[in-house]
């Protein structure tokens, strides 16, 4: 059986190549081809850009991406069983896939992309997704190389993103995706939609980026703070801090924030501030 793009379907690539999710890769095969389309159209529309696609797989998101209109898709994935099913949708879309073999983590996006914006689409590796994410918000020089991101999380991992102060989600990775995006839950993906089923709901969500960040700070200054506050996030900042050194009060005083706060209390533009503080400290 073959599909509208003249490819065998999903499955049947997969049981050829006898191919099973690794849980120590963090794969789930997403294989709903309707959902795929949906994910594909959310992260659209393509027009001059690249798609740049993390973890593909056997290529179910990447034939979807195909089908609503990415003119070029550079694929990374890191398990080399999966190349030859990718090889058969460049074959069948001439010029339109590249597939690099790596891990995400080490490339170099600017030098793959050779200049050229991308739009990031991928069902995360449920092992990578933060460090991924942590390492796309650091990105220097700002702009940065990629104009959107679209992706899949579990749900846990999406609501801290996208949590505010004073909720208990709110933390270091919430400052740091809002930082310099805005980043929004589009919905949820059953867990039956993948193979294997995973035990938890995945989430899709799309990072838009803002003209300007919500406060200019060094990327790993801003990490340092974050890391301190949130550590011991039971505790008032004043006690929290004290982890960077003795300045602790003298970088409260200056960023203007109480220091009996608690760090779930505070806005990105207040850590962002701790962050600049701490600049002029050291």
């Amino acid at each position: 059986m073959t599909t509208g793009d003249g490819l065998p379907a999903l499955k049947a690539v997969i049981a050829s190549l006898e191919l099973s999710a690794r849980k120590s890769l963090g794969q789930n095969f997403l294989l709903d081809l309707n959902l795929t389309r949906r994910i594909a159209r959310e992260a659209g529309p393509f027009d001059d850009t690249i798609v740049l696609e993390i973890g593909p797989g056997p290529g179910g998101l990447t034939r979807a991406l195909l089908a609503e209109g990415a003119s070029h898709i550079i694929a990374v994935e890191l398990d080399d069983r999966c190349l030859p099913a990718l090889q058969q949708i460049s074959t069948a879309f001439p010029h339109r896939l590249t597939v690099i073999s790596a891990n995400a983590l080490d490339i170099d996006e600017r030098q793959i992309l050779a200049g050229r914006r991308a739009s990031v689409v991928a069902n995360l590796p449920y092992n990578v997704a933060t460090p991924l994410l942590i390492k796309w918000f650091k990105a220097h020089p700002w702009p940065p190389w990629y104009q959107s991101l679209t992706l899949m999380f579990q749900r846990e991992v999406a609501e801290r993103i996208v949590a505010a102060p004073k909720n208990s989600a709110y933390g270091r990775l919430s400052v740091i995706s809002q930082w310099r995006t805005n980043p929004k839950i589009l919905f949820d993906v059953h867990r039956s939609a993948f193979t294997p089923s995973p035990k938890v709901t995945s989430t899709v969500v799309r990072f838009s980026l803002l003209s300007e960040p919500r406060g200019e700070a060094d990327p790993a200054l801003l990490e340092r703070v974050t890391a301190a506050a949130f550590g011991q996030r039971r505790k008032m900042l004043r006690s929290s801090l004290k982890t960077l050194g003795a300045m602790s009060d003298e970088l409260l005083d200056e960023a203007c924030i109480d220091p009996t706060a608690r760090a779930e209390e505070i806005s990105v533009e207040g850590f962002t501030a701790l962050a600049r503080a701490l600049a002029r400290r050291i």
